[in-house]
């Protein structure tokens, strides 16, 4: 089959996604209000809240979300075929992911921009607010310490991907001035910022960066590894609008460009999908497709941790609570979009079905590697860019889209330190929770060898940790809209899709680690199922509760407004 029509049939589905659903949440469902006063404006501080320009506030909020996830699962999951794969990214966007991310960017907006697990303690209850922080801070660290080994690898396979990796800080703290210090126009920003990425890309291809082993005493890994949590630490701590929000925006578009240059590919080149719709000789020791598949795409089809950025960060930068529409639901979409391109890549970048089966031999296999490689060869073909080149433009998107997710990932975690703090009454402030965070993720990266191979070492929870997060969240939106006599069912019907499918395969994991002796995940895997069903059940108490409880007041959202709700 040609790839061709996969793309285009992809693209239509988001795009009506967009255009017709996202407009039925927002005018029915969660009754967006351009005049509702945000808590970007009312509380506003110059660090963590800032009013901000939708396109801006986007760019940060796609490139946070996306991270190197959406690439990995959806390039493993193809081997089951491409079918499910595509079946899952497009569907789950467009009806699962849109309306959690929106949803819980509405939600935080709606009570001071405070976080998911804060939320939790207000409408599900204390018990589980506190069970609710624990699978938060499993996820963040799983996202943390991988995404730093994930990184390290790429700088170390294809160094021409180095000086556009590290040069991409520099442009993002000069548009950070030009756009807040100078208020230069944001198109002339964007098109200087944007050719300059792509000009360190062009020249890392023509000087790739090999450290020297050993450099400073380390193996270029462990440097690796200590400077992206330096900076991240650096960027965790410094006001948004400094590096992270313009980091966020202009690589945002960057990737995008270099989303379209690869569909563009597709469109020119007219790839062949060389792998099976249905693939009926997956190799052995390959899980079930059902309940694995929903788990091992998280990102790309709905993702938990979309909530705590949404609830976390882009809440308090919301300039109009109508701009939730693009940035949260059309951030789900381009994140599908990433998804759909490694999914691509994956099953129509490789000659035959032979070269295919080679590199999905065993499952886990594929992954960024197959992008890369896959992709490369479909740009070379599509616009006739040398291999090099191609490798470099797709390795540098996946450095930045896990990098911009690594660092927002430090700033999340360190707010669940805090509200930790909060819960133990010690008070936590950010130079102190940023420390508690790095000492934590860069211990468990180090955990098993000065290679980071730690990193990776709770990795296999992360997709039903962060499916679980995603239900929970859902249902957070639920109470919210049962509370208010709206129609709960678009927040249900996926609540309900993705905590059985999660909750079913952390049971299937269980089994697995107990089988491999593995006493370390096993007892993380029995923390997450008990403090899953623990919060599920206080949810479904809630709901009932909300339900017999008399309707918020036809003006309750006129009281939001004036801030007079805590």
């Amino acid at each position: 089959m040609n790839a061709l029509p996969l793309l285009l049939i992809g693209l239509a589905m988001f795009a009506g996604g967009y255009v017709l659903y996202s407009r039925f949440l927002g005018n029915r469902v969660y009754k967006l209000d351009a005049s509702f006063q945000t808590p970007a404006h009312e509380l506003q501080d110059g660090v963590d809240y800032v009013p901000t320009n939708k396109f801006v506030l986007w760019g940060h909020h796609f490139t946070s979300v996306a991270g190197a996830a959406p690439i990995v699962g959806p390039a493993v999951a193809v081997i089951w075929g491409w079918l499910p794969a595509f079946l899952w990214v497009t569907l789950g966007t467009v009806f699962f992911a849109g309306m959690h991310d929106l949803g819980a960017l509405w939600a935080s907006a709606r009570n001071k921009g405070r976080s998911i697990g804060t939320l939790s303690g207000r409408y599900i209850g204390g018990r589980g607010a506190n069970l609710f922080l624990v699978v938060i801070f499993l996820l963040l660290l799983m996202v943390v310490a991988a995404f730093a080994v994930v990184i390290k690898n790429l700088l170390i396979s294809t160094p021409s991907a180095v000086i556009p990796a590290w040069g991409a800080v520099a442009v993002a703290l000069l548009v950070g001035q030009a756009v807040y210090r100078y208020k230069m126009s944001l198109g002339l920003v964007t098109v200087v910022g944007v050719a300059a990425l792509y000009g360190l890309i062009l020249l890392g291809d023509a000087v790739p960066v090999e450290l020297p082993d050993p450099i400073l005493g380390m193996s270029p890994a462990t440097f690796w590894i200590i400077a992206l949590f330096v900076y991240a630490g650096i960027a965790s701590l410094l006001p948004v609008w400094v590096l992270l929000q313009p980091r966020d925006y202009i690589n945002g578009v960057q990737l995008f460009v270099g989303l379209g240059i690869l569909f563009a590919s597709v469109l020119l080149s007219t790839p062949t999908i060389v792998a099976p719709a249905f693939n009926d000789a997956v190799p052995a020791g390959t899980p079930d497709l059902v309940p694995l598949l929903f788990v091992t795409i998280a990102c790309g089809a709905i993702s938990g941790f979309h909530g705590m950025v949404s609830s976390g960060t882009s809440s308090k930068q919301l300039d109009k609570e109508t701009d939730a529409r693009f940035v949260g639901y059309f951030g789900a979409v381009g994140e599908g979009l990433l998804a759909l391109g490694a999914i691509i890549a994956a099953v129509a970048g490789y000659r035959t079905l032979a070269d295919w089966e080679a590199v999905y031999s065993a499952f886990g296999q594929g992954g960024v590697a197959a992008f890369v490689e896959g992709g490369g060869a479909i740009l070379n073909s599509g616009l006739g860019l040398p291999v090099s080149l191609s490798s470099t433009v797709l390795a540098t998107m996946a450095i930045l889209f896990a990098a911009t997710t690594m660092d927002t990932g430090v700033r999340l975690l360190r707010f669940v330190v805090q509200e930790a703090g909060e819960v133990a009454k010690v008070r936590i402030n950010n130079v102190a929770g940023t420390l508690i965070t790095l000492a934590v993720g860069a211990g468990l990266t180090f955990s098993q060898g000065a290679g980071g191979e730690g990193g990776l070492r709770i990795w296999p929870l992360f997709g039903t940790s962060n499916q679980l997060l995603a239900s929970l969240t859902l249902s957070i939106v639920a109470v919210m809209l049962i509370r208010k006599r709206r129609n709960p069912a678009p927040a249900l019907i996926p609540l309900a899709v993705v905590f059985v499918m999660a909750f079913w395969a952390a049971v299937v994991q269980l089994g697995d680690f107990y089988e491999a002796q593995d006493w370390l995940l096993l007892i993380i895997d029995l923390v997450i199922i008990v403090a899953a069903l623990w919060v599920a059940f206080e949810a479904v108490v809630a709901m009932r509760r909300a339900s017999r409880e008399p309707p918020e007041a036809l003006d309750a959202d006129v009281t939001e407004k004036a801030g007079l709700t805590k």
